[in-house]
């Protein structure tokens, strides 16, 4: 089937119709940062700066189970540091910084929605249908992204960067800017690698990549994920294994896709 009647907008009818949509994108992500910013005490104490204490859910399964296996290393955080901030203006504009992230990750659905708004015109009939479902896997992934390095990469990532030392005549004082800076970017990241499923699928239905190319890599990809969960972990293998698995799972899903998007093209 033809593409929508939208598609036929001259080039600044496409730039005035973008704009609308970054618009009414940027009011969603204004409107949850004021709300944000007004519930800055759940945000920074019972979100943000929660998973350096011992009292954060991960740190206490962790010990839980450092307990029964006898690994007394795997209690992470036990002794909490202290944050400081040595800029005027610092925990306001922090504060400013951490609303509005947070308020991108609350409207991160509604922008997929409207990114999706926006495409959906130039799309083929046959090619709306095999897209169907995007925003919802699209924000599904992200979330679940977001939540795998609050609760497994931060804590663990803190655990190890606030109690490295080179020396023991050098105290770690972590400034507030470095601490969330920290924890924003591991999240952030974290949601962006969970979007690889999505990543190739599209990839597959344009041809840039195959199966056959994601199953060579596979052993390199896995090198990689395992390298990057012995760095931020503690020395064991529990929590490697709790970091990098997830990781391998979602490489093999996108393998599974990819084949499957391969597949349907052949039989069309």
């Amino acid at each position: 089937m033809g593409k929508n009647s939208n598609s036929e907008m001259t080039f600044l009818e496409h730039l005035e119709e973008l704009r609308w949509h970054l618009i009414r994108s940027a009011v969603a992500i204004f409107v949850f940062a004021i709300v944000a910013f007004i519930f800055n005490e759940i945000i920074f104490d019972k979100i943000i700066i929660f998973p350096k204490n011992p009292d954060f859910w991960t740190n206490r399964m962790l010990c839980r189970l450092g307990g029964l296996v006898n690994i007394q290393k795997l209690c992470i955080n036990s002794k909490p540091f202290q944050l400081i901030n040595i800029n005027m203006a610092g925990q306001f504009t922090i504060h400013i910084m951490v609303s509005l992230f947070a308020g991108f990750i609350i409207a991160f659905p509604y922008i997929m929605y409207e990114f999706w708004k926006f495409i959906t015109p130039a799309l083929y009939t046959t090619e709306r249908r095999y897209a169907r479902g995007t925003v919802f896997y699209t924000s599904v992934l992200f979330i679940l992204g977001v939540l795998f390095g609050y609760y497994l990469i931060v804590p663990l990532s803190v655990h190890f960067l606030g109690s490295y030392h080179v020396s023991g005549q050098v105290i770690n004082q972590i400034n507030l800017k470095s601490y969330i800076a920290t924890v924003i970017s591991v999240c952030a990241a974290s949601g962006a690698i969970f979007e690889l499923p999505v990543l190739i699928y599209f990839l597959s239905k344009i041809g840039l990549i195959t199966p056959q190319f994601l199953k060579k890599y596979r052993k390199h990809a896995i090198i990689i994920i395992l390298t990057l969960a012995a760095i931020i972990t503690p020395p064991d293998i529990f929590s490697q294994i709790l970091v990098s698995l997830p990781l391998i799972v979602l490489y093999e899903i996108s393998i599974y896709i990819s084949k499957k998007i391969t597949d349907k093209k052949k039989e069309e």
